[in-house]
């Protein structure tokens, strides 16, 4: 089984940073995909930002140029560097892997989504 564990979420005031990471641990064959999504109260989840093995990166119109995800593949890492916060990126974030859990499911080209258990990070004065 795997599981993702984040960090780094809290409560920033406008125009402050805040650094997200999470680590993913168990036993799976390989990790392709790792990224952030987030849920406001009352709203849909909706992808933040998403890297691949080989670092091509995609992001949300509403945070181009204010975060940066990254990843350390060797550590099973993803981080999130959020800079210039605004309220309306108050969420809980939530941290995504998706890979495949075995070589069965390599062969297959069956992938499987992981979820973390979601940090809160709240952007009020």
């Amino acid at each position: 089984q795997v599981q993702l564990v984040e960090s780094g979420g809290g409560l920033v005031q406008p125009g402050g940073s805040l650094r997200l990471s999470c680590a993913a641990s168990g036993s799976i064959f390989s990790i392709n995909a790792m990224g952030w999504y987030r849920q406001a109260p009352g709203k849909e989840r909706e992808l933040v930002a998403t890297i691949t093995r080989g670092s091509s990166t995609n992001y949300a119109d509403s945070v181009k140029g204010r975060f940066t995800i990254s990843r350390d593949n060797a550590k099973n890492t993803v981080y999130l560097q959020m800079n210039s916060l605004k309220p309306e990126d108050t969420a809980v974030y939530y941290c995504n892997a998706r890979g495949y859990s075995d070589f069965e499911a390599f062969r297959s080209q069956y992938e499987y989504d992981y979820w973390g258990q979601g940090t809160q990070v709240t952007v009020s004065s």
